[in-house]
């Protein structure tokens, strides 16, 4: 089926277009979910909680774009919800506390894998994983991210910073063990 042809049985509630939907985005879609999540199973309930919200809204999808941008704005969306839900939870690090600096090397870059990647930025505070993610990966701006988050733009750039400072290090204890 082509997207069309999916776009227009969801639309229509139809069952199998909705299976046939879910199977083609399902896997990638939960990449995205992953990067936001601290676990598996939280990318999972995110995961289930946007394709609700797909199924629900599909309507809404106005052809302007791709439908496989589309649901991924979902799934970020969606990530995001789940983040503001769990704001009371996370980890809370001082603005004041020491940066870490670190220069990466080019060979560390060049033998990591995605999936060690992915661990890694999961191991970092939400808050700077969340903003990490909005900027590096989506490529909002800190403008944006600030909205979002209901955080000030210097805080949306700090927490950039110490992710990115975070995962260096990581990336260097990791090429050493």
């Amino acid at each position: 089926m082509t997207d069309e042809q999916l776009l227009q049985g969801c639309i229509n509630k139809n069952v199998t277009a909705q299976k046939q939907l879910y199977d083609r985005f399902a896997k990638k879609m939960m990449g995205v979910c992953l990067r936001y999540a601290n676990c598996n199973e939280e990318a999972q309930d995110i995961l289930q909680d946007a394709f609700i919200k797909v199924f629900d809204r599909i309507e809404s999808f106005k052809a302007t774009g791709s439908l496989e941008g589309w649901i991924k704005k979902v799934m970020v969306n969606t990530a995001l919800d789940n983040f503001r839900r769990k704001k009371h939870e996370r980890d809370h690090i001082s603005i004041d506390t020491n940066e870490i600096r670190y220069e990466l090397h080019d060979e560390i870059h060049e033998t990591i894998s995605a999936k060690e990647l992915l661990g890694i930025i999961q191991k970092l505070p939400s808050g700077y994983r969340t903003v990490f993610n909005l900027y590096a990966i989506e490529g909002y701006d800190h403008k944006e991210i600030s909205e979002m988050l209901g955080i000030s733009e210097s805080t949306s750039k700090s927490q950039y910073s110490r992710a990115r400072a975070y995962l260096q290090k990581a990336i260097q204890l990791e090429k050493i063990y």
